[in-house]
């Protein structure tokens, strides 16, 4: 297996992949500091789920020991948001309850963390907060329930961004909410600055405010208007800004996909331009102190 050497500076690879053995072997051959499982509706059922805990246990014991299960994303095309209502979405909503005391009961065990959505985007996300009485409303059941969320996983639940009213980053009046509640963040840049509609002044005020509650990053570049997930350098993100802002301590993965999910090369090609920006900042550093 390949090894990359250990370098001053906060980039780190992580890596994202299924349980599917072809993509595991794949990102694990680089030797990934975080590895990200994603997972869909249908890990859920006995045997694929006995599938994850044993992919779990081999990262583990493996490759590395900080491992992030991300829940799954929808279920029959519902997008799991937290506004969804038991009553409105009933099936949804349950899968939503049932999956998530699942991983938890799988992260607590298996002492890794679990990654959770605060929210999503779109007009399906639109039509969710529509249903309740005000907007106001609407943020005030997301917050109870991640509230409630973090409390039962005890230190091994983390909250994503998305690109909603109801829970995003760079809402002065949200970001506040959030900072009054303490969660636990993901912070996805392309969700933040697709949010803001592509305002890179904004995006950094957002991160820095955020930055001490950050514990995990999804680097990712867009054009700024909606979810296009580009390899970091070919959108609009401006990268060198980002770096100082970041909380040094956070883990990280690029979440940029290839053609096929078989290769993770965008994956690599992201950490190392973003390493190639660190490098050359650390360089000039050094040259200064010189």
């Amino acid at each position: 297996m390949l090894t990359l050497p250990k370098r001053p500076g906060i980039v780190q690879l992580g890596l994202k992949a299924a349980d599917e053995p072809t993509q595991l072997m794949d990102r694990l051959q680089y030797r990934p500091t975080t590895f990200e499982f994603f997972t869909s509706a249908s890990d859920f059922e006995p045997e694929p789920f006995k599938r994850l805990k044993t992919a779990i246990d081999f990262v583990k014991s493996n490759v590395t020991k900080d491992v992030v299960v991300h829940h799954p994303m929808s279920y029959h095309g519902v997008h799991l948001d937290q506004l969804l209502d038991p009553k409105r979405q009933p099936e949804a909503y349950q899968f939503l309850q049932d999956s998530t005391a699942q991983l938890l009961d799988l992260v607590i065990a298996e002492n890794c963390r679990l990654l959770v959505h605060g929210g999503y985007g779109g007009s399906e996300s639109a039509a969710l907060i529509q249903e309740y009485p005000s907007l106001a409303a609407a943020r005030e059941v997301v917050f109870e329930r991640l509230d409630n969320l973090v409390q039962q996983g005890n230190g091994h639940v983390m909250i994503e961004n998305g690109i909603t009213a109801s829970f995003m980053y760079g809402d002065p009046q949200l970001d506040e909410m959030i900072i009054q509640h303490q969660l636990p963040l993901v912070c996805d840049l392309s969700h933040v600055f697709i949010g803001l509609h592509g305002d890179m002044k904004l995006t950094l005020l957002s991160l820095k405010r955020l930055r001490p509650l950050i514990r995990h990053y999804h680097l990712v570049d867009s054009l700024g208007q909606k979810h296009d997930s580009l390899p970091l350098g070919a959108g609009l993100i401006d990268w060198q800004q980002v770096l100082p802002v970041m909380n040094p301590t956070a883990s990280m993965i690029y979440e940029v996909p290839d053609a096929t999910d078989a290769t993770c090369a965008n994956m690599l090609t992201s950490y190392h331009y973003l390493r190639g920006l660190e490098i050359k900042t650390l360089e000039h550093q050094g040259a200064d102190h010189d």
